[in-house]
């Protein structure tokens, strides 16, 4: 199906912040960008929402895709939706967010050049506006943290 618009329309991407506790360390995962903008930067797993998939799905595949991590329970964390998020073009990224419990190896794949977890004390230098979501990230597991 194709579609006419006489006004522009944003693109709708999802992202996935997973987290996991190892060795008293709280960690991130992330992947290296194979493909421009920011070839060879570190980002969250995401990407774009196909126009036959729902949101839930299409971070499920993104994740799978990128890092060969799937069956994660993943919820909504945030929508970013700044005008200069991404060089491309007028993007909205749905923000979702989940933890892993066991020791759970990633695996780079779709256009990720590398996956690997980071020290969410000593993360690189990231991509898009990644180091904002991350920081709400972070900031939302501390309140639940200290809600028990």
């Amino acid at each position: 199906m194709s579609h006419t618009y006489t006004y522009p329309r944003p693109a709708l991407t999802v992202d996935a912040v997973v987290f996991r506790e190892r060795n008293d360390s709280r960690e991130l995962l992330l992947i290296r960008r194979g493909q421009p903008p920011f070839e060879g930067a570190w980002a969250l797993p995401g990407g774009f929402v196909d126009m036959d998939e729902t949101l839930d799905e299409a971070v499920h595949r993104e994740l799978k895709e990128e890092t060969a991590i799937q069956q994660l329970k993943l919820e909504q964390l945030h929508t970013f939706g700044a005008l200069d998020r991404d060089p491309r073009g007028r993007t909205v990224s749905v923000v979702y967010w989940g933890w892993l419990n066991e020791n759970q190896y990633a695996v780079a794949g779709d256009d990720a050049s590398e996956a690997q977890w980071f020290s969410i004390a000593k993360l690189p230098h990231l991509a898009f506006d990644h180091q904002e979501v991350i920081a709400m990230a972070i900031n939302r597991w501390n309140q639940n943290l200290n809600k028990t």
